[in-house]
């Protein structure tokens, strides 16, 4: 057996483990680069770690530390309420919001699982109170966070870009960004009209008392109605003067204090420095949380713990042990082997499909860090755009992050409230099977057959 092949191998093994396993891939990433670098490609320690990404682990660490400060600190809380207020409380227009929230949120640099994760529980909550789909809901969730996941300060923006500048293949981060928003924005609108959205229209809006406090918290009365104002009403007087008096203490949820409007302008900041001073993301990012930090050292202490450390040794992991596939010569190897099946774009809607349907099982960026360079050499060839095919692997990556399966589907399915979750669950992965199933394809057919790039 030949050494590209083992590692190969090896690295489907990875996938499988940490799939049947749940074992961070990145670890395991890291102990095959090791376990592959040193026996099989007899690569010394350096010759392993040459392919660790400092960037990026910076750009990571930097941009997830900045936004958790501004979850600790209410920032993400008072930008949920503004959303809502926004549309006025119309019903029909929440998963829009939602859609929107998450998409700004990961556009600007949230992890897509930490946008998914702060926004689920308030968009499940409406849905559960005003009988929208959870389907709905939740489809409306996670494609609006992959729908601005690619913008050129996300993390899977600064991923992906990053890997093709060093891959020295021709690039476009506007194009990518429009193509993954574009993608995401259609398949809304489909799940919108065919899960019931537009009999929304015709139910009234909603108030501010009445909106989900947010994360799930909040004062009881706001969280569960009726039952909340029941429970007041059997117990002594005594809790409203406690109320009252603890009220300059805690700000209500969404208020605009010090800390937020300070945490709003750092994220303003951050988008102005990278797009209009071409500044690394990561190191600015990390100054910002520096300096809202020592203003405010209480939520730094809390958003030091938030820091994505798992997401972080993934793709630290993964892009190590392709850079030992690198050191070795598989991706050629590989690369070559696909180009040899003679008809490219097979090739290439076969590269989509396999990135599609490892993801729905495992990490999306993990598929992302090992699928585009194991394309290199197939699209040095020439016969295929290279902008339009990485734009493609990459939307098929992520666009199959509804399977209950992934890290965003199970996020949804865990924040549904009062609902069947065996049904949502069938629903979730019947949905995420159709999506496997139609968008590879469709996304093959619109960027990689004209020849984009």
């Amino acid at each position: 057996m030949s050494p590209e092949l083992i590692s190969v191998l090896v690295l489907a093994v990875v996938f499988v483990i940490a799939t049947t396993r749940s074992v961070n891939m990145g670890a395991l990433a890291f102990a095959a680069a090791f376990g592959v670098g040193t026996l099989v490609a007899d690569l010394d320690a350096d010759g392993v770690f040459a392919g660790f990404p400092g960037d990026l682990f910076v750009v990571l660490v930097g941009v997830t530390y900045l936004f958790a400060i501004a979850r600790a600190n209410g920032t993400t809380d008072w930008l949920v309420h503004a959303a809502v207020r926004m549309v006025r409380g119309r019903v029909a227009l929440i998963p829009w919001v939602m859609f929107a929230l998450t998409g700004a949120l990961t556009a600007i640099g949230a992890v897509s699982p930490a946008a998914v994760a702060i926004v689920a529980p308030i968009a499940l909550s409406f849905a559960a109170r005003y009988r929208i789909s959870p389907l709905l809901m939740g489809a409306m969730v996670v494609h609006g966070a992959q729908a601005g996941g690619f913008s050129p300060i996300s993390i899977y923006g600064s991923i992906v870009n990053g890997i093709v500048e060093r891959e020295k293949l021709p690039g476009s981060e506007i194009t990518l960004f429009l193509a993954s928003l574009l993608v995401n924005l259609v398949i809304a609108a489909v799940v919108f009209v065919v899960c019931g959205g537009l009999r929304l229209w015709r139910q009234g809006a909603v108030t501010g008392e009445a909106l989900p406090a947010p994360g799930g918290t909040g004062t009881g009365g706001t969280g569960s109605g009726g039952a909340g104002s029941e429970a007041g009403t059997r117990t002594a007087p005594a809790p409203a003067p406690t109320a009252v008096a603890t009220r300059p203490e805690a700000p209500p949820a969404g208020a605009l204090t010090a800390p937020v409007v300070a945490t709003l302008v750092s994220l303003v900041a951050l988008v102005v420095a990278v797009l209009g001073f071409d500044l690394d993301a990561g190191l600015t990012a990390i100054t910002l949380a520096v300096v809202l930090s020592t203003a405010w050292p209480e939520d730094s202490r809390r958003a030091v713990g938030q820091i994505a450390w798992p997401t972080v040794l993934l793709i630290c992991g993964v892009l190590t042990y392709v850079g030992v596939l690198d050191e070795m010569g598989t991706i050629t190897w590989a690369g070559e082997g696909v180009g040899g099946i003679g008809v490219p774009l097979l090739a290439a809607v076969l590269l989509c499909y396999i990135g599609a349907i490892v993801s729905a099982f495992a990490s999306s960026v993990g598929i992302m860090g090992a699928l585009i360079p194991l394309a290199v050499p197939f699209l040095a060839q020439g016969e295929i755009g290279a902008v339009g095919m990485v734009a493609a692997l990459a939307v098929s990556a992520t666009v199959v992050d509804v399977s209950p399966f992934s890290t965003n589907g199970a996020l949804v399915l865990a924040a549904a409230p009062d609902v069947d979750r065996e049904r949502f669950f069938r629903q979730l992965m019947a949905y995420g099977g159709i999506v496997v199933a139609a968008v590879p394809a469709a996304v093959w057919l619109v960027m990689v057959v004209p020849g984009w790039g």
